[in-house]
């Protein structure tokens, strides 16, 4: 290339509207190669460069560490490393963004409580990260599943009994979700949730058929849920107390029924979870949206019902 076409960094750098000191640091970075030297071994530029030069300053723009840069110029700025560079830079924003969100509705949290509640709901707040983890959940519901329970029918359960933190939180459901935490990572009296007697008669493998049981009828009682409909027999009514006779290895008898629903009334709940968790999945104004634990109480008043009508 003629000498003629080609410019001092000062020159290059007052075409591509930045400093000099930039367009060093890119040179000596090896991310912006001189085209030539002058006899006094000046660095010498050309339109190539200069090219190169908004290339790199417009990938600064989307905040794209350099190590990615490199990777796009010795690529193809129009290849795939663009491309996944991109992608991952959305991907860390996401995130970020969530991040804010989550300490913007724990610090109004925070301000619109009454004075007397502030340092209760800091302790609360101070426990979680942000956004906050779902670990401790999990961990509390693998110690109330049956030991050995079988991995698949385990991830199966936790997907629909922890609930993730919304990616746009109400302080509601920051409350909400904080609580849970709480509930969950408190000491429990003898180191064990208390757990149905069910498990215990069913085992790990028979607690496996019994949870996949309950999923489909807790999905068949939720569509009543929603629509608000009052508990009666039907088809989610029966897919419940099938699950149960599989587990204790019995039938669906009118006998049958008596027994579960008595079986069921003396276990311990866990109506604060639940509760809890139908905040965290709706936003204040919405319509609650089921959980386990409201399908679970549609399908028990619907046993109670069907129970007395037989009478």
């Amino acid at each position: 290339m003629s000498h003629e076409l080609l410019w001092s960094i000062g020159e290059l750098a007052e075409r591509a509207g930045a400093t000099v000191k930039t367009v060093r640091f890119y040179s000596d970075q090896g991310l912006l190669p001189e085209a030539a030297r002058s006899s006094g071994g000046h660095r010498r530029y050309g339109p190539e460069q200069l090219q190169r030069l908004q290339l790199i300053r417009s990938l600064r723009t989307l905040d794209l560490p350099l190590p990615e840069i490199r990777r796009i110029l010795q690529d193809d700025p129009a290849g795939r490393a663009l491309e996944n560079a991109v992608d991952g830079r959305l991907r860390r924003l996401g995130n970020e963004m969530r991040t804010l969100r989550w300490r913007e509705a724990a610090l109004e949290l925070v301000r619109d409580c009454p004075p007397a509640q502030r340092a209760g709901r800091l302790r609360l707040l101070g426990a979680l990260g942000s956004p906050p983890s779902t670990a401790p959940l999990a961990r509390f519901w693998r110690t109330w599943l049956p030991p050995r329970m079988p991995s698949r029918a385990t991830a199966a359960f936790l997907e629909v009994a922890v609930p993730h933190p919304p990616d746009e939180p109400h302080p509601a459901q920051v409350l909400a979700f904080a609580r849970l935490h709480a509930m969950t990572t408190a000491p429990c009296p003898g180191g064990r949730q208390p757990q149905p007697e069910v498990h215990r008669v069913a085992g790990a493998r028979g607690a496996a058929l019994l949870y996949a049981g309950l999923a489909e009828a807790f999905e068949l009682a939720a569509a009543h849920v929603r629509r608000t409909r009052d508990p009666h027999p039907g088809e989610a009514l029966d897919a419940y107390v099938a699950a149960y006779a599989g587990a204790y290895r019995s039938r669906d008898t009118r006998d049958f029924r008596r027994l579960l629903a008595a079986t069921l009334a003396a276990e311990p709940r866990l109506d604060q979870y639940w509760q809890l968790a139908a905040i965290v999945l709706t936003p204040p104004g919405a319509r609650p949206q089921p959980t386990p634990g409201s399908a679970d109480d549609w399908l028990r008043a619907a046993l109670r019902q069907d129970n007395a009508e037989a009478t």
